[in-house]
């Protein structure tokens, strides 16, 4: 299998990075081939706007979706990006390496996301869910924060984590793309771990990869469930 790593870290040295090592080491130990997208050593630029595209369908107005079709299908959309959608298109894994920042994913990350997943290539009309661009690929994140997990769940201090206050990015981004959602690996409590729990953490995620083919996938709304214009089935558009 092909596995991309895109990363989001600045610190070569972050138990982040460590994380994205880990997981590495043990996709290899299964045989995968292994490719990481280095955000900040990358220099990726996050923000979105007009230069990320060359001749343009409609010059005077700038709708951002539309020109992410006509730039990919025309061979004009900027290069970095056309770089970055060639390896997910390559890969039949791509996983996620981040600190939990405010409830979501450092900025670079969400630029790297608002650019790459291209309308018409990842999404698109009725291309969403089971039907989306990406169906038959897999995605996971393993990330970190520095709440206890006790904080995190139905009757917690902060709610579900993965299905709550991370949807946006489970369900809204890698399931609305079509990705099969492997639940994710969560490192809770990070800056305060001594070192050796943190290696004792780093031996889980390594657990969570050799058994990755058998983790449960995080449910998404069955499309057979609604009908032409997404109304639920039984009931008035």
């Amino acid at each position: 299998m092909k596995v991309l790593f895109v990363h989001a870290h600045s610190e070569a040295d972050s138990f982040v990075s460590a994380m994205r090592d880990s997981a590495k080491a043990a996709f290899e130990e299964r045989g995968d081939t292994v490719t990481v997208s280095d955000l900040y050593a990358m220099k990726f630029n996050p923000v979105s706007g007009p230069e990320d595209f060359g001749q343009r369908s409609d010059p005077g107005h700038l709708t951002y979706a539309l020109e992410q079709r006509h730039g990919y299908e025309n061979g004009t959309i900027a290069e970095d990006i056309k770089t970055e959608i060639g390896k997910v298109l390559d890969a039949d894994i791509v996983g996620f390496t981040f600190p939990l920042y405010w409830f979501g994913t450092p900025a670079i990350l969400k630029g790297w996301i608002d650019r790459v997943f291209i309308s018409g290539t990842f999404y698109g009309g009725k291309r969403l869910y089971g039907n989306g661009g990406m169906a038959g690929k897999k995605a996971f994140a393993a990330f970190s924060l520095g709440g206890r997990e006790y904080m995190f769940g139905e009757d917690s201090l902060h709610g579900p984590l993965a299905t709550g206050m991370m949807k946006h990015f489970f369900q809204g981004t890698l399931g609305y793309a079509g990705f099969s959602v492997v639940e994710p690996f969560i490192a809770h409590h990070v800056p305060y771990l001594p070192l050796d729990q943190r290696q004792k953490c780093l031996a889980e995620l390594r657990d969570y990869v050799l058994s990755f083919d058998r983790l449960p996938i995080m449910p998404m709304p069955d499309l057979k469930n609604f009908g032409p214009r997404f109304e639920p089935l039984g009931k008035p558009a």
